[in-house]
């Protein structure tokens, strides 16, 4: 599989699960959801807020979007307004889609540098590795947020890429 196409499947995947994760989510209480469980970021809230800030960076990267102020302990604070967060993410993750749909193959060769805030110093890494990170990162709290929904009652529906609905695949 070619990189770019990986980029498109991974940018559907995102669609899909960000919603089935959503809608579980939406069944729990304000309280609920914001509620400390103990994992990295605290709460659920807490974690697809993180997600968010960090899909805004790294596209801020790769497509010169606006990419949010602060650092990570900021990037918890996207999603104080959920009906207003549920709305900016399904928008951005068309926009993620928009990106993987049209970036031209060759963006994929060579590097990208920029300054990690995280860190405190500049990077240079391989595009193609960056686009891997950003997806993996998506995947890695959002299994976060499952097991927090799966442990407050709340029960997402199927998360394997085999799984994935045609009408998602057919974007």
């Amino acid at each position: 599989m070619f990189i770019k196409d990986y980029a498109t499947l991974m940018a559907k995947y995102n669609l899909w699960q960000n919603e089935n994760l959503l809608t579980a989510t939406d069944t729990l209480t304000d309280a609920e959801r914001q509620k400390d469980r103990g994992s990295f970021f605290g709460s659920i809230q807490n974690t697809f807020s993180h997600i968010f800030w960090g899909d805004q960076i790294w596209l801020s990267r790769f497509a010169g979007t606006t990419a949010p102020s602060g650092g990570i302990a900021e990037s918890l604070a996207l999603a104080e307004d959920w009906p207003a967060y549920r709305s900016a993410r399904k928008t951005f993750d068309q926009r993620i889609l928009q990106w993987a749909n049209e970036v031209s193959p060759d963006w994929f060769e060579g590097d990208l540098k920029w300054y990690s805030g995280a860190i405190g110093r500049d990077i240079t890494k391989p595009k193609n590795m960056l686009v891997v990170q950003l997806f993996n990162h998506q995947t890695h709290h959002r299994g976060q947020i499952h097991a927090m929904l799966t442990a407050a009652g709340a029960k997402p529906d199927d998360t394997d890429v085999p799984f994935m609905p045609e009408s998602y695949l057919n974007m």
